[in-house]
């Protein structure tokens, strides 16, 4: 019996789920109850399987979402997860037949890009998508760090207060939603993500443990930065503590935050090593310390993967730090995005419209999404034969248009 692709049904749902922890390595159990939970909060016209004989054998979902381009427009976004193929169905093309339906369906709906967590770095460029944010985690030797031993909160009039997961769920969206307005690379949290995230929402397959939550507060009163950290319990042979502290998640709106926070859980009685979780490579953290070598990069990878959908309106939306004329031709063998594209730029804004003009670059849509959020060099991408340069110079144009002074970063898997 051939296998057979399609959006799945309600009484399908939790052998979907069963599929899911299949292709994650996680035990295929699922309870009744835990697949009702999940039933309730998820948008199941979007969530696809393939079947054989009745028997879920591979997962993928979409759902909505906001991604801060360039200069803090928030675009809508077709957010790609849950993705696997079980072992015995390999290499029989169900995730390209997935995925095609999919990004289909979210060009009709007007999604400008689509976004996705790659868990496999080979997999996602054969369908458009560019690796266009990474991610860094450094393990802070808090003793070697040097900062001072005697240090009881924020020099500037502010302070260092513990919350609880109430607190968070009240407080959180909206220091969450004013970060997405600075920073690209940021997608949107809806109130699932805060239930879960804060442990009101629960399920078996994802044993919680309670975080610690603490909070900047600025002189002026105002909290302008947010921090969740679990601690482990572990002491050495002599009595010495050797405790690590985790961050799961920091919310920091200015720098004086960002400082405070990190010198906090550095504070921490007993903690002697700091994980700081997934940060922009071009995070603040090791230069707030005194002795910078003090923290050990652990992760350093492609992270947020974008795939355009909309050239136009992509490009219309985002800022451009100078001003310049670029004529793109883009390949795209879906046949969702492709054409010739002139993109007028400047710091004050952009336009972008198909055109018969000779191109300047030519380049597949996924070397688009690549350089969308201008963490990438369109040089190096030449260099490297993904990029043509048709018009001498062009590459280092399209550098100066689309780099951005800072990195992109994404927070969050999804």
């Amino acid at each position: 019996m051939s296998v057979e692709t399609r959006t799945v049904t309600a009484s399908e749902f939790p052998d979907w789920l069963r599929a899911l922890a299949t292709g994650f390595l996680r035990p295929p159990v699922v309870s009744d109850e835990e697949a009702a939970e999940r039933l309730a909060h998820i948008d199941l016209p979007r969530v696809r399987g393939a079947f054989d004989s009745g028997r879920c054998v591979a997962t993928f979902r979409s759902f909505a979402q906001q991604l801060t381009t360039v200069g803090g427009a928030a675009l809508t976004a077709s957010a790609v997860s849950n993705v696997t193929v079980s072992p015995t169905h390999r290499r029989r093309g169900l995730l390209s037949t997935l995925m095609t339906a999919d990004l289909a369906e979210a060009k009709e709906r007007g999604d400008v890009v689509s976004t996705l967590i790659a868990a496999e770095y080979p997999i996602y460029g054969r369908y458009g998508f560019g690796p266009a944010a990474q991610t860094t985690e450094w393990a802070i030797d808090v003793p070697r760090a040097g900062l001072d031993p005697r240090w009881s909160g924020p020099g500037d009039g502010g302070r260092i207060e513990l919350v609880d997961g109430s607190d968070v769920r009240k407080l959180g969206p909206e220091l969450h939603e004013r970060l997405a307005a600075r920073q690209h690379g940021v997608v949107s949290r809806d109130e699932l993500w805060w239930q879960v995230n804060t442990g009101e929402t629960q399920y078996p397959s994802q044993p919680w443990t309670e975080p610690f939550y603490a909070v900047y507060r600025a002189a002026g009163g105002e909290i302008e930065g947010l921090m969740a950290y679990r601690a482990d319990d572990k002491w050495g042979d002599a009595k010495q503590p050797l405790n690590t502290a985790s961050v799961r998640d920091l919310i920091a709106l200015t720098p004086a935050a960002e400082r405070a926070l990190w010198h906090y859980v550095c504070s921490v009685d007993w903690i002697t090593t700091v994980k700081s979780g997934y940060r922009a490579p071009d995070d603040l953290l090791p230069l707030l310390l005194p002795d910078p070598r003090a923290a050990r990069i652990l992760t350093q990878a492609d992270f947020l993967w974008v795939r355009i959908l909309d050239v136009v309106r992509a490009l219309e939306a985002r800022t451009y730090a100078t001003s310049a004329t670029l004529v793109l031709e883009l390949h795209d063998a879906a046949g969702l995005a492709g054409g010739r594209f002139r993109l007028d730029a400047s710091p004050d804004g952009a336009v972008c419209a198909p055109s018969a003009q000779s191109p300047d670059l030519t380049l597949d849509v996924r070397e688009l999404g690549t350089l969308y959020l201008g963490d990438e060099s369109a040089v190096r991408l030449a260099a490297l034969g993904r990029i043509e340069e048709e018009a001498p110079g062009a590459a280092a144009v399209a550098d100066a248009v689309f780099r951005t002074s800072r990195r992109p970063w994404c927070p969050d898997v999804f």
